[in-house]
């Protein structure tokens, strides 16, 4: 239902942009979150975005480096990633929620199960 792009192989220190979008919604009334996991590893928070806009949210690991952003126009949310590491290698995931309330909560905001709506997942590589 939610379909993320953009992953692919790139050295350290480089960048790339990840783009969600959903089919068959309109994105306006959720909130949406990254995840990522890694292999053999839990999935893992890394930024969230209110619906407005207005709030962001990112994981210690991520901030400072990476921006979440969204164009409602163009119903799609994205995640500019700089600086990648090789601790960044992961599947990294959208998801969405209708619960406007949980954005805000750090503790449900961060949890995989507060989200509605997942996509299939894209994979980042950072070669070191």
């Amino acid at each position: 239902q939610l379909q993320a792009s953009g992953g692919g192989l790139v050295q350290a220190g480089g960048s790339l942009r990840l783009s969600c979008a959903p089919s068959g919604r309109t994105f306006s009334i959720y909130s949406v979150g990254w995840f990522r996991q890694a292999p053999g590893k839990e999935r893992e928070f890394v930024a969230a975005i209110s619906r407005t806009t207005t709030n962001t949210y990112y994981s210690d690991s991520v901030k400072g480096r990476f921006t979440i952003s969204r164009d409602n126009a163009k119903n799609t949310v994205y995640l500019q990633m700089n600086s990648l590491n090789a601790e960044d290698t992961a599947n990294y995931y959208c998801a969405a929620t209708t619960s406007y309330g949980s954005i805000f909560d750090v503790a449900r905001r961060e949890r995989p199960d507060t989200y509605d709506y997942w996509g299939q997942g894209t994979l980042v590589t950072v070669s070191s």
